[in-house]
């Protein structure tokens, strides 16, 4: 049986890429629930259950707003930026460590005019975000910081079914 064992080493290139690991951009069709970010799948070891996961954005540049059942953690590798976690807005910048509790509301963006990336590691079997309905998006923009951020560089929050026009 031939099978192609993943190297034990990929040599880190410049601009955050690292050899032999596929750079995907995410589809921008207008209706994504982020904007201008890419992904390189690390490491993947399904003996060890987890995933280790670059994100980079833009200079302009959001991740989805979501929550879900994993909880998991995010490192901030380049540049600047803030991050929703639950009803609090956190600035960021490199080597910060933001755990994300399960079913915690979470986003973060590249706001400082500059790109921003960080590791993300996951389980490898997990849960589906959730994007939050109307109710629950008008819930956290009560938050006076929260409903900022939310409405920050004409950001259009995606919510369960449509997009929000607030």
């Amino acid at each position: 049986m031939d099978i192609e064992m993943p190297s034990l080493f990929r040599a880190a290139l410049e601009d955050f890429r690292w050899d032999g690991i596929a750079h995907m951009p995410y589809k921008q069709d207008g209706t994504a629930p982020f904007k201008d970010i890419s992904r390189q799948v690390l490491f993947h070891e399904d003996s060890l259950g987890c995933e280790l996961r670059y994100f980079e954005m833009d200079a302009a540049g959001y991740s989805t707003l979501e929550r879900h059942e994993h909880m998991h953690a995010v490192m901030i590798l380049r540049g600047h930026g803030a991050c929703l976690l639950g009803d609090e807005i956190r600035a960021v910048k490199p080597h910060d460590l933001v755990t994300i509790p399960a079913w915690t509301w979470h986003q973060f963006r590249a706001n400082a005019g500059e790109k921003m990336g960080f590791l993300c590691m996951v389980n490898v079997q997990r849960d589906r975000p959730q994007l939050p309905t109307e109710e629950e998006l008008a819930a956290m923009k009560r938050n006076p910081a929260v409903a900022d951020f939310l409405n920050r560089d004409h950001l259009k929050p995606m919510v369960r079914g449509r997009e929000s026009h607030s």
